[in-house]
């Protein structure tokens, strides 16, 4: 007797348009990624489900949600489109050519992506990798003009682009800091542009907690290595906490941040090696995250 499942056929449009809808969390927004009317983009999604027999995306007049079973399953489709890509690069000789030039932020430029992007480029050896690091506010509105990738923090439910994980600012200090709620907290942060330098001034204040800015540098390396000296108190993702340091205690004078999100954003228009790279470098990252982000 056979499985059901084992007469599944799927064909990369389907899942291109499933994954195009699931990063996006919208139709419309898929519909104009991937060049196709937004009838058709439906359509697809509704053909993929009929085969798998599960619904996939909840659909609402005013948003779309992923369900468990296609939560579970966007990992899965990632990879088939990433294999299916690199087959057909191999086949028609274009596997070996290519350039990848990625924004991203410093923590995941050095903590997390070093090992996926080592890995991709394994795959793809004739592809020349440009990288920077900084910022990523700015880098965005120059995505397809200086940057292929930007990887970049979100508040929740804000941006689209490939969802790597979920972050949870906290409050961090050295092992000896103490927050009793006397005299003004001096902080160590990055520039104007930095999402967490403008949630933790903006708590801080609705708290009516006395603040000042006390040290000011876009390198995160910098601003770790005055807080480890107890200088100022600072904000870091809780995955990523040095050891070096300590969470410092909300309930202790420190107002509660805002949840964020890390996405992976592509330039419209990429295909061939440069389609194939990020696919395999976001099923990687999305991976590599579920097992080791504090969410």
């Amino acid at each position: 007797m056979t499985n059901g499942m084992s007469a599944v056929r799927l064909n990369s449009e389907l899942l291109e348009a499933f994954v195009a809808v699931a990063d996006r969390l919208s139709f419309t927004r898929a519909a104009a990624f991937l060049n196709r009317s937004q009838a058709a983009v439906s359509l697809q999604v509704k053909r993929l489900e009929d085969r798998l027999g599960l619904i996939l995306l909840i659909r609402s007049t005013s948003r779309v949600e992923l369900t468990g079973a296609g939560l579970e399953f966007l990992a899965d489709a990632r990879r088939l489109l990433s294999l299916h890509n690199e087959i057909l690069l191999k086949l028609t000789d274009r596997y070996d050519a290519g350039q990848m030039r990625i924004g991203v932020m410093e923590d995941y430029g050095t903590k997390r992506l070093p090992r996926p992007l080592s890995e991709v480029a394994e795959r793809f050896p004739g592809v020349e990798i440009e990288m920077e690091i900084g910022l990523t506010a700015n880098m965005l509105e120059c995505l397809g003009a200086s940057f292929d990738v930007v990887i970049a923090m979100h508040p929740v439910g804000t941006a689209d682009g490939v969802l790597i994980c979920e972050e949870k600012p906290v409050w961090i200090g050295a092992p000896h800091y103490g927050t009793d709620g006397s005299g003004i907290l001096p902080l160590a942060l990055s520039g104007r542009d930095c999402l967490f330098r403008q949630w933790a001034t903006r708590a801080l204040d609705e708290a009516g907690i006395a603040w000042r800015l006390a040290y000011v540098s876009t390198s995160q390396a910098a601003v770790e290595a005055i807080v480890t000296q107890g200088l100022a108190a600072t904000v870091a993702k809780k995955s990523m906490v040095p050891k070096t340091l300590k969470e410092l205690d909300c309930s202790k004078m420190l107002p509660a941040l805002p949840g964020a999100e890390i996405r992976l954003h592509r330039a419209a228009g990429l295909g061939g090696v440069s389609a194939a790279f990020v696919d395999d470098l976001a099923y990687r990252l999305t991976t590599a995250s579920g097992s080791s982000a504090d969410t």
